[in-house]
């Protein structure tokens, strides 16, 4: 069933599920499988990293360019915080990932920031100024900052 994996992914997935739905455990591709279910996982993370990176992008563009605010960036920052909360709701294990990701998302949405206001780099602070709580807080924005 390899072959299957390598050549038609959906069509690996739709056996590996009939297998164990009838526990068929000496057919499964066992190897392919603990690959695909270390990667949900990975997705999982990977999601929360760009929603926060997101997130923090909108926020410096809120707060370093004000004449530009706009009812998508309000809408951006929104749902970014509504796709962290559920993926959390989802894996509740993952509730300290966000502070663990700050660092290097505040890193990648700071260069973001650059290139998309057309402001040196320097403008932003070389680390994240915002708390993470405020940041993943419903109705914060950087007014004051």
């Amino acid at each position: 069933m390899s072959d299957a994996y390598s050549t038609d992914f959906s069509q690996w997935t739709r056996q590996t599920a009939q297998l164990l739905r009838e526990r068929r455990w000496q057919d499964i591709d066992v190897a392919n499988l603990i690959d695909e279910v270390e990667d949900l996982g990975k997705s999982e993370r990977r999601a929360i990293a760009s929603q926060l990176t997101r997130l923090l992008l909108h926020l410096l563009k809120w707060q370093y360019q004000p004449q530009r605010r706009s009812d998508s960036w309000l809408d951006s920052i929104t749902d970014a915080r509504t796709q962290i909360h559920l993926a959390i709701q989802d894996s509740p294990s993952l509730k300290g990932y966000p502070a663990e990701q700050l660092a290097d998302c505040y890193r990648r949405a700071r260069h973001q920031a650059a290139t998309q206001t057309k402001q040196e780099l320097s403008v932003f602070p070389a680390t994240c100024q915002y708390a993470l709580d405020l940041i993943l807080a419903e109705d914060w924005l950087p007014e004051g900052y």
